[in-house]
């Protein structure tokens, strides 16, 4: 408060130091997840696309996931996935401990932004579950066409043969696993731990080929 003291002639003014400002208390990023059904709009996006008739299981088999998570950037993101019914309160769980972990995806959108093609979508290193298709090479469905699989950064976890083919391309520096960087995943580290909790097993560890971005309910 000031005040004016008044001395003969000359006015004074007297103030009080000002009561230090507190700088406000920032909480946590917290991680924010939801289920629902697949909606109209989303449905005629994945028609065509990651869904079409014939596929083994049906929109009402099928959840939209919008889950919270660490990016390359430091930065907390929305991402979006689509897995089986039957599987959503696992991978939520999931999804969870990977943000509290901090552990960093680059981005998460639905295949469908990538016309359903699933190099493309590993090209752009997305992380991404549900896609109508079958195995490379076969006609056998892929589990990602049940929703009971994720891709998890697949240019820093690529799918590696012992002739040394690498899907995809860019993902030729990280074929050797001793390396360690940002959206890597190690056997002995806690993402494929997460997982496994959960009940989902890593194609890292499959005799060979391997997919180290690959997880599934099956193992397969």
């Amino acid at each position: 408060m000031a005040g004016l003291l008044a001395l003969g002639a000359t006015a004074f003014v007297l103030t009080t130091s000002a009561t230090p400002s507190v700088a406000p208390i920032q909480e946590a990023p917290r991680f924010q997840g939801q289920a629902m059904r697949i909606g109209a709009a989303t449905r005629e996006r994945m028609t065509g696309g990651s869904w079409r008739p014939g596929c083994p299981v049906g929109f009402f088999d099928l959840r939209l996931l919008r889950v919270s998570h660490w990016g390359f950037d430091g930065e907390v993101h929305r991402g979006r996935l689509v897995v089986h019914r039957d599987h959503v309160r696992a991978m939520l769980g999931v999804m969870r401990k990977l943000f509290r972990l901090r552990f960093p995806i680059r981005r998460m959108r639905l295949v469908d932004a990538y016309g359903a093609d699933d190099r493309r979508s590993m090209a752009a290193d997305n992380t991404s579950a549900f896609n109508c298709r079958f195995v490379a090479g076969t006609e056998v469905w892929s589990e990602h066409a049940y929703g009971r699989a994720i891709d998890v950064n697949p240019i820093e976890n690529p799918y590696v043969t012992a002739g040394g083919y690498v899907s995809p391309p860019a993902g030729a520096r990280f074929a050797r696993r001793s390396r360690h960087a940002k959206g890597m995943i190690h056997r002995r580290g806690p993402v494929v731990d997460v997982f496994a909790d959960a009940g989902w097993e890593w194609g890292g560890n499959w005799p060979g080929p391997v997919d180290y971005q690959h997880f599934s309910a099956t193992g397969s």
